[in-house]
């Protein structure tokens, strides 16, 4: 993934954050982790301001159907 990410695209962020973090058991994971694993992406490039709860859950949520497909 070499294209700019930015708050908007949250299937790429997603699918950037299972890639980085394949085991990672999202039970676990809170919102600010997801915020701040986002923000360390190396093609992260939004500003962090714009972030809500509401762009961290449909990230959060991509990941799970992704994860945990029907």
């Amino acid at each position: 993934m070499d294209q700019p990410l930015y708050w908007d695209a949250v299937f790429e962020i997603a699918l950037a954050l299972i890639a980085k973090f394949p085991e990672e058991d999202l039970e676990e994971v809170s919102l600010l982790q997801i915020f701040e694993w986002t923000l360390a992406l190396p093609n992260f490039k939004d500003d962090p301001e714009l972030a809500n709860d509401d762009i961290l859950l449909s990230i959060y949520q991509e990941w799970y159907e992704e994860k945990n497909p029907i």
